[in-house]
Formats: structure tokens, sequence, C-alpha cells
């Protein structure tokens, strides 16, 4: 990826904390994004997309995690959750390319974090 860009420094994790998700626009990004069959973007249009969604899969992640850590040990979501994570953590340190498959590739991460996200706010199911 080419070009320069800012670090937030936000030692508290105030923003992650504070921020609801903007859901909707994202989602409706992702289904765009994985309906491509052969887009002819620019390689800094990929990186822009590419780079949006790396920055939701974060959100998204923190999200996930906060909701993990708060569940009892007892409960399998939680480890499912640190599953979905540890992936989520090796896929966005890998380097963004100006590709659609690296754009993709981002939107399905995203959309395994939202299903995440939705398993760990449903209530816990009943043990018989």
């Amino acid at each position: 990826m080419s070009g320069a860009y800012a670090v937030l420094h936000d030692p508290e994790g105030l923003l992650d904390a504070e921020l609801p998700l903007d859901r909707a626009p994202h989602e409706a990004l992702i289904t765009a994004v994985l309906a491509w069959k052969d887009p002819d973007l620019a390689p800094c249009d990929y990186e822009q997309i590419a780079l949006q969604l790396t920055g939701h899969a974060r959100a998204v992640a923190a999200d996930v995690r906060r909701l993990a850590a708060a569940l009892p040990k007892s409960d399998g979501r939680g480890a499912l959750a640190e599953v979905i994570l540890r992936e989520a953590d090796g896929r966005l340190s890998a380097p963004l390319q100006g590709t659609a498959r690296c754009v993709q590739n981002r939107a399905r991460l995203v959309q395994a974090l939202y299903t995440r996200l939705d398993r760990l706010t449903e209530p816990a199911p009943a043990t018989a």
C-alpha cells in the first residue's frame, strides 16, 4: 500500500467503547464487494475500500473481544469468539494489496466478525 496514514493514539480504548458501529452502510458495502464478478477499479480504489473494511473489522473485533471477555468461562461462545479473533488478528496483520481479492477477503472477515458478534449478543443457550 502506498501513501501516508495517521495512527490514532487511544491507549484507554475509549473510542472503541463509546462509538457505536455504523453497521448498515458497511453491510451494504460487503454485499456489493462480495457480488463483484470482474471489477475494473484502479489499485488505489481497491486500497481505499480495503482500508475502510480493515478499520471497521478492527472496530467489530474490539466489540467481539469485549463481549467475549464478559462471558463466564463455562460459556462456549467465548471460546469460539477467541478462534475468530485469532484468525482476524492474523488476517488484519497481512499487508493490504490493491486487488479485488484483498478487498473481498476483508469483506468476508467483517462478515464473520458480525456473525460472531450477533451470537454473543443472543441470550445464552439453555443447558439441559
